[in-house]
């Protein structure tokens, strides 16, 4: 088991270190993808499927390995495939690279962390047990925080694989949609920060907010009907 652990882990470091020794960063850039959009935009004409797949590879080992580049590969959806087929794409690689970083966070430190900070994790374990689908439902919602420290995070609490992905395709959607419309104009974006303005993270935040508060009003009102 610790062997296995310490090749996945290796594997992950190795691939990452490549990553940034190779500068592949270079080519997940904002202002790369407006100077490529023109090519890519004759490829998608010229082989659709073929660039199809090997998006969808890319952007699942991109979050799977919580590289940079997901919201960038997310706007050149939209710039290739349009909106329709551009978020069918990316709710689903972003979804299934997501749950892989899950998984592998949860292979290697899942249970050494457990087992080191026990105390301090049952309450965390506690109340993801009892609201962990409204609490990381409400994460995924929330633009601002990082995608790939949820995964990591939930990865070393008790909640169940299969919940966490459709949770998580259901939660990330509305962001999706609205980083992949964003991406039909990219020629016109000036940078990623003119995608979200204040009033539209406020309402995301709005939005997470809503399904815990809303079963904080549901036990309240059972709890005063059994009293």
């Amino acid at each position: 088991m610790i062997k296995k652990v310490v090749i996945l882990f290796a594997l992950v470091v190795g691939v990452t270190a490549a990553w940034f020794a190779f500068d592949l960063n270079q080519y997940f850039s904002f202002y790369y993808i407006q100077s490529q959009q023109a090519a890519w935009q004759q490829a998608v004409q010229d082989n659709p499927l073929l660039v199809s797949v090997i998006f969808f590879a890319v952007y699942v080992l991109v979050t799977a390995l919580s590289l940079p580049g997901a919201a960038v590969m997310t706007l050149a959806a939209g710039a290739l495939f349009g909106v329709v087929y551009g978020t069918i794409l990316v709710s689903f690689a972003s979804t299934i690279g997501a749950t892989l970083a899950f998984i592998i966070s949860r292979y290697i430190a899942r249970d050494w962390v457990q087992q080191r900070f026990s105390d301090q994790l049952k309450t965390i374990n506690k109340g993801i047990e009892e609201e962990g689908g409204f609490y990381l439902f409400s994460l995924r919602l929330i633009p601002a925080f990082p995608f790939f420290l949820i995964n990591i995070v939930m990865a070393l609490t008790p909640i169940k694989v299969w919940q966490f992905y459709w949770i998580s395709q259901v939660g990330m959607l509305a962001g999706t949609i609205v980083y992949v419309n964003a991406g039909t104009q990219l020629s016109q974006l000036e940078s990623m920060q003119g995608i979200l303005s204040l009033d539209l993270i406020l309402s995301f935040v709005a939005l997470g907010l809503l399904p815990l508060v809303a079963k904080k009003v549901v036990n309240g009102i059972r709890a005063r009907r059994t009293a």
